[in-house]
């Protein structure tokens, strides 16, 4: 059986593809460099992470980009010669006026370097390329303000607009309509698209017509998909569907996992698969029958079990020189300001700006895949200001989060800090524990998915803290926001920029 979500914690808006034998999703990432996070499996149950397209600054700048702006809901396609990457960067996401600039980006080979982008325009989020049997592209827009779904024909060489923008589509009546795909299945086009709004009431709805510009007709049976609200995976909706080797067709989708004790969702937006089939009607619905989403599917006849997939455990040794793929950083390249030292099999971080910045933070996290889990990291950090601050982060966004870590007072003796970011309210949440030297520290946080416990040991057994924190202020819903808790390696100097921590482990291990 396939357990869902099948890519857990903060990977949502999911696109799928099948190339090559193989099949690929992209999900969003929002402020977190590198764009886009790129997934690989040949049996849809076991994915494992592979290098992200966006990892250069000419195809990316994030710095400034509000908490849950920057890279929405990519759209992954290929061709059979070129595979193509739609993503939108979100400058502005408030008030009236969102400032959303979508681009292209194209690569004759998905584990190698893509192009620079090239940019399509700014009518709204959600784009998707829509690449039809007789060699015509089209983009597919949805418009800012939830005023419908638009194709425009692109010239299939230069991808440069070739025809009209065209308004096919409304939405059924639910509103909220965005998440656009397209495909051709015998004599239809179908649009699928997402509708609701991207929380509990999150649809998937499907529509039909016998020209790429419609007019679509919306299923009878609209939603083809959504959520049972007593049941464990919620917010279900934003989905792309692909056509498996056994013939048979899958959809996968955004979903979440909330939590009543939390006060929502501490792993953000995952990602889920469902079967579907078409009907007699020609329109599509799920196997099961049910418009809700299933915690367990059947796994898919025939394909080729893939042996690679990622665990949740994450454990790094610093043994190579290249950052592991699941790491991220706010806004920027983390090659930047870190690098793994082989000779010592450390990492080592610059600091920079402070946590709440929104440009030039030196953080390395990896987003939490499970509510219940350890992160723990052994860092080599000589502070010689309060201006220096490194440790080990759990974080929502850079309003919102927990440092522990290792300063200085005034007098230049190291001490350990615990700090609490409250929709940007920073606060001392102990007072300064006096450190006997600057040797090594090791420095922890568990979680039961509710309640935050820190600990921390220099050359011996743990210590735990007396002040504990919550997994509230790390959810969806607090933050309102887009993306999911993450624990990560940090390091500020807001004296000269030139403070260094190195880092000998870091893991995340769930209960």
């Amino acid at each position: 059986m396939i357990k869902n979500p099948i890519l857990r914690g903060f990977c949502p808006d999911p696109s799928i593809i099948k190339a090559n034998e193989k099949y690929y999703i992209a999900t969003s990432t929002f402020e977190w460099w590198p764009g886009v996070s790129l997934f690989e499996s040949t049996d849809l149950k076991n994915w494992k992470q592979i290098r992200s397209p966006l990892h250069r600054d000419s195809q990316l700048n994030l710095k400034g980009d509000p908490a849950s702006g920057g890279v929405w809901a990519p759209c992954l396609s290929f061709d059979r010669e070129r595979f193509f990457l739609v993503y939108t960067d979100v400058k502005t996401k408030k008030g009236r006026f969102y400032n959303t600039n979508n681009y292209v980006v194209t690569t004759d080979d998905i584990y190698g370097e893509w192009s620079d982008p090239l940019y399509l325009n700014s009518i709204g989020f959600d784009p998707s390329l829509f690449h039809d049997e007789d060699g015509k592209k089209y983009l597919v827009n949805m418009i800012n303000g939830f005023g419908g779904i638009t194709v425009q024909e692109l010239d299939p060489v230069t991808l440069k607009p070739a025809g009209e923008r065209i308004k096919v589509y409304d939405g059924s009546g639910i509103g909220c309509c965005e998440g656009p795909h397209i495909y051709h299945i015998g004599k239809y086009y179908y649009l699928i698209t997402a509708e609701g709004g991207t929380g509990y009431d999150h649809v998937v709805t499907v529509a039909r017509a016998e020209s790429v510009y419609g007019p679509y007709e919306t299923c009878p049976d609209n939603p083809l998909f959504t959520s049972d609200k007593n049941t464990g995976l919620q917010k279900c909706g934003h989905a792309d569907i692909v056509k498996a080797d056994n013939g048979e067709w899958y959809l996968v989708h955004l979903c979440a996992r909330p939590s009543k004790e939390a006060g929502g969702c501490i792993l953000g937006r995952e990602c889920a698969i469902q079967e579907i089939v078409l009907d007699d009607d020609g329109f599509f619905k799920t196997k099961s029958g049910s418009r809700y989403c299933m915690d367990e599917i059947e796994e898919p006849a025939g394909l080729r079990p893939y042996p690679y997939g990622d665990e949740n455990d994450f454990r790094d040794g610093f043994g190579t020189s290249q950052i592991n793929v699941r790491y991220r950083s706010p806004r920027r390249d983390y090659n930047t300001f870190a690098h793994i030292d082989t000779d010592s099999r450390r990492l080592i971080i610059r600091g920079e700006e402070s946590l709440n910045s929104l440009h030039d933070v030196s953080l390395l996290a990896a987003r939490q895949c499970e509510k219940a889990c350890t992160a723990a990291t052994r860092m080599h950090f000589k502070p010689e200001a309060p201006e220096h601050l490194a440790g080990l982060v759990y974080m929502y966004d850079n309003m919102n989060f927990y440092i522990l870590g290792k300063s200085s007072d005034e007098a230049g003796n190291p001490v350990l800090v615990l700090l609490k970011s409250d929709k940007g309210d920073i606060t001392d949440i102990i007072e300064p524990v006096r450190l006997a030297d600057n040797g090594a520290v090791d420095l922890k946080i568990e979680t039961d998915g509710i309640t935050i416990s820190f600990y921390y040991a220099c050359n011996g057994d743990y210590t735990q803290l007396p002040a504990k924190g919550s997994t509230e202020i790390l959810t969806d819903e607090y933050c309102r926001g887009f993306t999911g808790a993450h624990f990560g390696m940090y390091v500020h100097d807001m004296l000269d920029k030139k403070a260094e921590a190195q880092f000998e482990s870091f893991s995340i291990i769930y209960v």
